[in-house]
């Protein structure tokens, strides 16, 4: 149920991300709209938020792709320099020009779709389980469970966030009026297709009251399918899926910058523009910040205090609709959110929440 509701926040989330997206084409992510709407004091706060967690992300992610290699391959010298090595590596790859960026990019993510599809049909064929059965999970806590399901909520909204990487590359898209909203929602359906299945599968292999409580769900589930060895398999599943997240946090941070670049909030050489169409600029100062969290290992403490801005970012993006919707209410409008403002009010409330 979680992951059902997570996935229709999303859903509403992105139907108003759409319109803007599509009515104010330009790369940047959401920073762009919210300052078209809000002026330059909300466009610095979501532009330079979403820019800074957007490189401690990928200072993260790498991370955990340094953590899993090294435990994968014992040669690797340290975390910290497999990780710096991922971010360069990538670095490099866009710096080349758009055309590499993304075609890695969609190497990457098609090789993090299949081997999430492969783990899935695996799930299935191997558990012996019927994932329907329904079993009881014993707590100590007594009373509602509403507190605990918003807490699940928290977690699960977060998961599902990166639908909106699109608008970060606006400029880049072609028929933006329906490519953004069409890539836009059919990734969260996409994703929340993904996430129930992957429920659904370790249901199939394992009890619920067994990975309860359970950090690692995934990592339980393997084990109990392929014994000692699933660790090995294990962590191969987890560097394909996250060298998907790397790629593109590497792509969206230097949009951000540049957009702001554009507009005055930054450094104006960060609008440069190289041969393959790259703000090459923008993305060596992004890489450049991202390798400084990673090794001074502070995107931990970046990352918690910026997730106040996460919600706050939505929350404006929300607000801009409405403020859109009634200050230009003839400007066409490529997609229009349906069920406006009833849908766009909801998404807002639970942000805030």
């Amino acid at each position: 149920a979680v992951w059902v509701v997570g996935a229709l926040y999303a859903l509403i989330g992105a139907n108003a991300l759409s319109e803007l997206g599509a009515l104010v084409p330009r790369s940047g992510g959401q920073y762009v709209f919210v300052r078209h709407a809000l002026g330059d004091y909300a466009g610095f706060v979501v532009g330079w938020s979403d820019w800074i967690s957007t490189c401690g992300t990928t200072a993260a992610v790498a991370i955990v792709v340094g953590e899993y290699s090294v435990g994968l391959f014992p040669a690797a010298r340290t975390q910290h320099v497999v990780a710096l090595t991922v971010v360069a590596l990538f670095t490099v790859v866009q710096w080349i020009g758009i055309r590499a960026g993304g075609a890695v990019q969609n190497v990457t993510s098609l090789a993090k779709a299949l081997a999430l599809v492969a783990f899935i049909a695996v799930c299935f064929w191997l558990g012996t389980r019927n994932p329907w059965t329904l079993t009881v999970v014993t707590t100590d806590r007594e009373g509602s469970l509403f507190v605990p399901f918003i807490l699940a909520l928290q977690s699960v909204i977060y998961t599902y966030d990166g639908w909106s990487a699109v608008i970060y590359f606006s400029e880049e898209v072609k028929d933006f009026g329906r490519s953004i909203p069409r890539a836009m929602l059919s990734s969260v359906v996409t994703i929340g297709a993904l996430y129930i299945l992957i429920n659904l599968a370790f249901l199939a292999v394992v009890s619920l009251p067994t990975i309860a409580g359970n950090n690692f769900a995934a990592g339980l589930v393997i084990e109990r399918l392929f014994g000692n060895s699933g660790a090995s398999i294990l962590r191969g599943l987890v560097i394909l899926v996250l060298l998907s997240a790397v790629s593109s946090n590497v792509l969206m941070a230097p949009r951000v910058l540049f957009a702001m670049a554009n507009d005055g909030l930054f450094w104006r050489g960060a609008r440069e523009v190289n041969r393959g169409g790259t703000p090459d600029i923008a993305l060596l100062t992004s890489s450049l910040l991202a390798a400084s969290f990673i090794v001074t290992g502070t995107f931990e403490t970046v990352i918690a205090i910026l997730s106040f801005f996460f919600v706050a970012n939505y929350t404006l993006s929300f607000v801009t609709l409405f403020v859109l919707r009634r200050r230009q209410p003839h400007a066409e409008r490529p997609y229009r959110a349906w069920g406006h403002p009833f849908t766009t009010g909801l998404a807002l409330v639970a942000s805030v929440v």
